[in-house]
């Protein structure tokens, strides 16, 4: 990306009267660094030096290493749970050092958050629940974080109203999909399958990408299913799948009990291929158990999280993995210099 053009604040940003620096200043905090260091390859610029120090009583401190005064800053961290850290433990070290930013008097600062964690809570099902999602917005915006970009949300809805002063980027991979099916599915006949109700929407919405992308009519279908205390009910696969490479797109993975159900459902229909999509692949510790007997021929996942839970050759023999730092760079390089999100979604 050019260096030497200068990118302006939009109007209504913190120090919106200053020009921004041609580079924007990224930091990626230990945890996320093999994927934050990807997206600076793509941008042409290095990551920012920071410090982070760990105390034996569990505390920590992160600090930028850099003047930060009037710079357009961007965090990078993924927040999902691993070995070392659990989501909250990721959660609390990127909130403080937000903080510091701001404190350091950053122009404006936008945390890039790949998988959002505590985004599926953005209801009350039962009484007295927790809007969790609401919570982690305004945990944000007390620290002084301005933007909140993060890829495929659970509930995009939800996501935008959680946030009453930090603006919301939301990038969404359903092209990075449907380029993936046309390369490996050429002149097939296609049906996009949604795993439930809920998802619907955003099964619809990538029907219509791999329309457009492929130039072809795509069918639609939709699994029937009911939870309740964990508990799944299926009902029937309502669509034609007969005789068509079923591809059943979702935002996460986690269990994979949803989608073996609606793969079986697809292949009792007639599906001569089944391939499961999703964004975000957690995979818990009996997913590659429920997965493995599951009639699913490829499933296709996203770089926001890394494999896990998951052994070596069932990785090699079922999953594919999509590349996102690309696109994150690019979307980075568009909020810093004012360029629309919508159309680098739609590319």
């Amino acid at each position: 990306m050019k260096e030497g053009s200068s990118g302006r604040p939009d109007e209504g940003d913190t120090a919106a009267s200053c020009t921004l620096p041609a580079s924007p200043l990224l930091f990626t905090l230990q945890s996320s660094h093999e994927f934050g260091a990807r997206i600076a390859a793509a941008m042409g610029i290095s990551l920012a030096e920071h410090e982070e120090r760990h105390f034996e009583d569990g505390e920590h401190k992160i600090r930028s290493l850099v003047n930060v005064r009037n710079r357009d800053v961007f965090v990078i961290d993924s927040l999902y749970s691993d070995a070392q850290q659990s989501v909250n433990d990721k959660l609390c070290r990127l909130l403080f050092f937000l903080g510091s930013i701001r404190d350091a008097s950053a122009a404006r600062i936008c945390a890039v958050v790949p998988y959002l964690c505590y985004a599926r809570k953005d209801r009350k099902t039962k009484a007295r629940d927790p809007l969790t999602s609401r919570y982690v917005a305004a945990m944000f915006e007390a620290v002084g974080c301005d933007r909140i970009m993060t890829i495929d949300v659970h509930n995009l809805a939800a996501f935008q109203n959680a946030f009453r002063s930090a603006r919301t980027e939301h990038l969404e991979g359903s092209m990075l999909f449907a380029h993936h099916i046309l390369q490996h599915f050429p002149d097939t006949e296609l049906a996009v399958v949604s795993p439930d109700e809920g998802g619907f929407k955003r099964a619809e919405q990538f029907r219509e990408a791999l329309s457009h992308a492929s130039g072809q009519p795509v069918r639609l279908a939709m699994m029937q299913k009911k939870r309740s205390d964990d508990v799944l009910t299926h009902g029937d696969l309502v669509g034609d799948v007969d005789g068509k490479v079923a591809v059943m797109i979702d935002d996460m993975i986690s269990s994979g009990r949803t989608l073996a159900s609606a793969a079986v459902a697809c292949r009792g229909r007639g599906a001569v291929q089944v391939v499961a999509m999703a964004t975000h692949g957690v995979f818990s510790s009996d997913a590659e158990a429920i997965l493995s007997s599951a009639p699913i021929d490829r499933l296709v996942v996203t770089d926001t999280i890394p494999l896990k839970n998951l052994s070596t050759p069932f990785i090699h023999k079922r999953v594919v993995v999509l590349e996102t730092a690309t696109f994150f760079a690019r979307a980075i390089h568009a909020v810093h210099h004012g360029s629309s999100i919508v159309e680098l979604n739609l590319d």
